[in-house]
C-alpha cells in the first residue's frame, strides 16, 4: 500500500494520466537489477530510486577512481578508493529511505548470474563491456526476464528493450561484437542521457504505460543532437535465442 508520505513524495507522477496510485504501487513492488554502478548505472539508479522502485539490486566489483568523476555522478572526490556498489547504496539510501537497495560486490559471470537475477523482474544493462552483456543476455533468455540494453561511445549512445522470445536478443543485434577489455572514451553527459532513457523504459515496463522500445534500437548522436531509430528483427539462427518461440501477439510490442 502507498502511504500518505509516499503520496506526497510521488504526487507529480501519480497525477499523470494513466499512472495514478496503481502505477506507483507497481513501482513499489518492483525488483530491478542494475548491472554496473558507473556512468549508465549512476543516473539510472538515482532516477529509479527517486521514482519509488521498491527494490534495486546494484552489482559492481569496481572501485571509484578519479577518472570516473566526469560522468559517475553518484560519487565525489571523497569516495575515491571505495567500492562502487556499497557507496552507491549509501548515497541512494539518503535519497529515498522508503525503498530497499541491495549492493552486490561481484564480477558478473556465468557462475553467479542466476543468483544475481533471482527474484528480479527486469535486468538493466549498465556495464561497459560485451563480455558481461552477453552473460546478461543469456540469463535473460534462460529466465525470461526482460533486459534493457544501453551502450555509449564518445558522443553517441544507444538502447533497446529486449523481451526474451518476442524481440531480438542482444546477440541478434550484435552477433560477434569485439570483446575488448578497454573502456570506451566518452563525454560524461552521454551516459547520463542514455541512463535516464533506460530508467524511463524501466518505469514504463513496470507500470505498463506507453510503448516500449522493443524491436527498435534508438541511437543518440550528441554532436548533431539527433535521434535515429533502427528496426530490429530476430535472427532465426541466433546462437542464444533461436530456440525460443514467439507468437502473433508479439506484434503488439512494436
Amino acid at each position: 500500500m502507498i502511504t500518505k508520505s509516499e503520496r506526497r513524495r510521488y504526487d507529480r507522477q501519480i497525477r499523470l494520466s494513466g499512472f495514478g496510485i496503481g502505477g506507483q504501487e507497481k513501482l513499489k513492488q518492483s525488483i530491478m537489477l542494475i548491472a554496473g554502478a558507473g556512468g549508465l548505472g549512476s543516473p539510472m539508479a538515482m532516477y529509479l530510486a527517486s521514482a519509488g522502485v521498491g527494490t534495486i539490486r546494484i552489482v559492481d566489483d569496481d572501485h571509484i577512481k578519479l577518472s570516473n568523476l566526469n560522468r559517475q555522478l553518484l560519487y565525489t572526490i571523497d569516495d575515491i578508493g571505495k567500492n562502487k556498489a556499497d557507496t552507491a547504496k549509501e548515497k541512494l539510501v539518503t535519497m529515498n529511505r522508503s525503498i530497499r537497495i541491495e549492493a552486490v560486490n561481484a564480477t558478473i559471470s556465468s557462475h553467479n548470474i542466476r543468483q544475481l537475477v533471482e527474484q528480479c523482474e527486469l535486468i538493466l544493462d549498465a556495464t561497459d563491456n560485451f563480455r558481461a552483456r552477453y552473460i546478461l543476455n543469456e540469463a535473460a533468455i534462460k529466465t525470461k526476464i526482460p533486459f534493457i540494453y544501453g551502450g555509449i561511445y564518445g558522443f553517441e549512445g544507444a538502447l533497446t528493450t529486449i523481451i526474451p522470445g518476442k524481440t531480438p536478443c542482444l546477440r541478434c543485434i550484435f552477433k560477434n561484437h569485439r570483446l575488448s577489455p578497454e573502456t570506451p572514451p566518452v563525454l560524461g553527459v552521454v551516459p547520463g542521457a542514455i541512463g535516464c532513457l533506460q530508467a524511463l523504459e524501466a518505469i514504463k515496463y513496470a507500470t505498463g504505460i506507453g510503448r516500449l522500445l522493443t524491436n527498435r534500437l534508438l541511437i543518440f548522436n550528441g554532436i548533431s543532437m539527433k535521434f535515429s531509430e533502427l528496426r530490429l528483427k530476430r535472427d532465426p539462427d541466433c546462437s542464444d535465442c533461436s530456440g525460443m518461440t514467439s507468437s502473433a501477439e508479439d506484434a503488439a510490442l512494436g
